[in-house]
């Protein structure tokens, strides 16, 4: 089967936009990142009001990699989502990435969405600090995905576990297979 609606999710630093850049580029599928849609100015969060009717918009075609988790969304991506890779890294390796890509986008100034970008203060000095949010999320997103992928409402997504970079190679080699 050919997989043309794929949900790539996991932890913060887990790598799922690099890996749905690499999928949806070798597919030649849209890519979607879920961030973009979700982040205003000035780290402002979407409503539910407005984010919901930009996924469903971005949804809309046949095809489409998409990037994120935002469980509240999964009713709408899940509805039509054949395939969700999970990337489930072992915690001191997305600890390490997101450190790292913490440190470059400070050291960048790298625009991230909506013309926000990642300080120093917000990373390392703030409740609000994405390393702080990946490693308190994730023993719950673990099992948070254990549960999802053996729950019957979804049987119709295959669901693809990845726990080592290895897997992850593997995997890229095997898509167009």
């Amino acid at each position: 089967m050919k997989y043309e609606r794929i949900n790539v999710v996991g932890t913060s630093g887990s790598g799922k936009s690099t890996l749905a850049r690499e999928i949806a580029s070798r597919l030649d599928i849209p890519y979607i990142e879920l961030d973009r849609l979700f982040w205003k100015a000035n780290w402002t969060e979407t409503t539910d009001d407005e984010f919901f009717p930009k996924l469903r918009d971005a949804l809309s075609t046949s095809r489409w990699i998409l990037d994120g988790n935002y469980d509240r969304t999964r009713q709408i991506k899940w509805a039509q989502v054949e395939m969700v890779v999970w990337l489930d890294l072992p915690l001191y390796l997305v600890f390490a990435r997101i450190v790292a890509r913490a440190i470059t986008r400070i050291c960048t100034g790298k625009e991230l969405w909506a013309g926000n970008k990642e300080t120093f203060k917000k990373t390392f000095l703030s409740r609000d600090s994405i390393i702080l949010w990946s490693l308190t999320t994730f023993a719950h997103n673990r099992k948070r995905y254990v549960a999802l992928s053996d729950n019957d409402q979804y049987r119709h997504v295959q669901f693809v576990r990845l726990r080592s970079t290895k897997e992850v190679g593997q995997f890229l080699i095997n898509l167009n297979s």
